[in-house]
């Protein structure tokens, strides 16, 4: 199994290849992977300082007093997040053929087919 940062890398690495072989539905899709897996990161705020009402609104005092971590994935979580990635494309395919806009249909099948290269 790959680490978080594995993933991450493979993520960018790809996204790289795509860019350069100018690929928009590979690009789209990796881009919003990487998103999703910034933002499952993103810090709880429920355990962030107190603003302290000094100058600027919402401050802490001292320096860095008002940061926050941001959460540690496990590899299991950014793989778990992928595979959600993939059946909602796997969902959305099914929808848009079933309305029969197969344009749609057929850019999401791309994406999907990224993204199960990428978890091979």
């Amino acid at each position: 199994m790959r680490t978080v940062n594995e993933w991450k890398a493979t993520l960018r690495a790809a996204l790289k290849d795509a860019l350069r072989t100018r690929n928009a539905s590979a690009s789209a899709v990796l881009r919003e992977t990487l998103a999703a897996i910034d933002n499952a990161e993103a810090p709880d705020m429920s355990v962030a300082p107190e603003s302290d009402g000094g100058a600027i609104a919402g401050s802490t005092a001292g320096l860095g007093s008002g940061e926050v971590a941001r959460l540690l994935l496990s590899p299991e979580a950014v793989e778990a997040l992928i595979q959600r990635e993939i059946q909602e494309r796997r969902d959305a395919v099914a929808l848009y053929t079933q309305l029969g806009r197969s344009e749609e249909a057929l850019t999401l099948k791309a994406q999907l087919e990224v993204l199960l290269a990428l978890i091979g």
